[in-house]
């Protein structure tokens, strides 16, 4: 089976062939939920460069997702490499690579050569679909990642250091950062640390200052998943893993003489409170009540050390991230994609939702500005009511969206508690200061993000 497709830049060659060759371009151009590189930092497209990856959402255990290894051959000529399969789902896979002017822009040509395995034959047809659907999905992610990059061409580029790196957003920010040629130095929980890495440990407040010279800006993601039952331990895990990271990270800027500019910090819009009907929340509303509430006042609390001092902080309070590779999303497309989906909650009820991809590149809009501070909301432009998501899940699926989940599904995964803040929610954030600040939306639309994210 032989898939050509053909994507045309408005970038220079040169431009898009740096794209490629840095780490990180791997990443971008795979969908979270279909796949995940094992060497995420890695990057190149020198001749005989082994690429490992592995099938399936990193939710599943890796024993329970397949292994693809690629390796990269030795092109003819700049601008055309070859990846060829070593071990693998596929009998053979070939995909070559020509990237060449065109006009005033580039060309991307790509050439896919496969075979089924014995017995498989007859998936043929899907499995072509599926592979360009993959191959539109890649045009759409350079592209948008390529008009990101132009909009912060003339700023020298940076050194971030980032926790949470291997996280749904953390990952994908590393990479996006690292394709623009920034350096990227990931904070990791572990003594032995590679190369650019540091060390770090929120539990006994390790974290050596002198591991941060050179560095321009933190970005902390780190904090244990929200999506769980709240028992009394785990809600006290949730709380000390953001609060007591943060203010470790923020004591340890406040303390260095010439240390990073600036803290970019993973917050949330639950500090609105989980239903706010009626109302437009901007990032001047003082707050709701509840257990989210509560925690993300604290979390961005802890960042006070750090603006006292005067490093310029943000905090970015994450809306709904949209992905196939973790969040909300996955849980509910067995049952949309089994026929009988429907809306989580009433009908009315606002869902600020943003895509993943734009979310990772609202967390790289504020390590890279220079003015950008306080409390900014990370949405989407136009949020929808619960009733107007599911029929644009349904529709983008091409399945229908007439069933509503009955309130007790989501009580017995999560319990009553959580459940009722994460999923009985009402909220219509506003994203304008975001878009005040310079800031660009790939996906303006729901219907637009749930149709990059699903590659549909």
């Amino acid at each position: 089976m032989r898939i050509r497709s053909t994507t045309h830049l408005s970038h220079a060659p040169d431009a898009v062939l740096d794209w490629h060759d840095r780490p990180g371009a791997l990443v971008r151009l795979t969908p979270p939920g279909l796949a995940s590189a094992d060497a995420p930092a890695e990057g190149g497209m020198q001749a005989g460069r082994l690429v490992t990856a592995h099938f399936g959402s990193p939710m599943l255990p890796t024993a329970l997702r397949p292994q693809w290894i690629l390796r990269h051959l030795e092109g003819e000529s700049q601008g055309r490499f070859v990846d060829q399969q070593v071990r693998g789902p596929f009998r053979t896979w070939r995909h070559e690579h020509r990237i060449e002017a065109d006009g005033t822009g580039t060309a991307i040509h790509d050439t896919i050569d496969l075979e089924l395995p014995r017995g498989l034959t007859p998936l043929a047809p899907l499995v072509e679909s599926q592979v360009r659907r993959l191959l539109g999905f890649r045009e759409r992610q350079l592209r948008d990642d390529l008009a990101f990059h132009d909009r912060w061409a003339q700023l020298p580029r940076r050194t971030i250091a980032i926790t949470g790196s291997s996280g749904l957003i953390g990952t994908q920010l590393a990479a996006l950062l690292e394709t623009g040629g920034h350096t990227v130095r990931r904070m990791i929980r572990e003594d032995q640390v590679g190369p650019g890495e540091i060390s770090w440990d929120p539990r006994t407040g390790q974290l050596d200052p002198a591991d941060l010279d050179g560095v321009d800006v933190v970005v902390n993601l780190a904090g244990r998943s929200i999506a769980t039952r709240w028992t009394s331990t785990t809600r006290r895990e949730i709380r000390d893993s953001r609060v007591n990271g943060t203010a470790l990270i923020s004591r340890t800027l406040a303390g260095m003489r010439d240390g990073p500019a600036a803290l970019v910090q993973a917050s949330a819009i639950g500090v609105y409170g989980p239903r706010r009907p009626g109302e437009l929340l901007t990032e001047a509303d003082p707050g709701g009540e509840g257990f989210l509430a509560d925690l993300v006042r604290d979390w961005e609390g802890a960042t006070h050390a750090a603006a006292d001092a005067g490093v310029r902080v943000a905090q970015v309070r994450t809306g709904m991230a949209l992905s196939d590779g973790g969040g909300p999303l996955p849980p509910q497309l067995p049952l949309f994609l089994a026929g009988a989906g429907g809306r989580l909650t009433d009908a009315h009820a606002m869902t600020s939702w943003i895509s993943l991809d734009d979310i990772v590149r609202s967390f790289a809009h504020a390590a890279l500005s220079a003015d950008l501070q306080g409390p900014v909301n990370g949405v989407g432009p136009q949020p929808v009511s619960a009733r107007d998501f599911a029929r644009t899940l349904g529709t983008v699926l091409r399945r229908p969206s007439l069933l509503p989940v009955p309130p007790f599904g989501p009580r017995l995964v999560l319990g009553s508690a959580a459940a009722d803040e994460l999923i009985r929610t009402d909220q219509d954030v506003s994203d304008a200061r975001l878009r005040a600040g310079g800031f660009e939306p790939a996906h303006r639309t729901l219907e637009e993000a749930l149709r990059h994210v699903l590659r549909r």
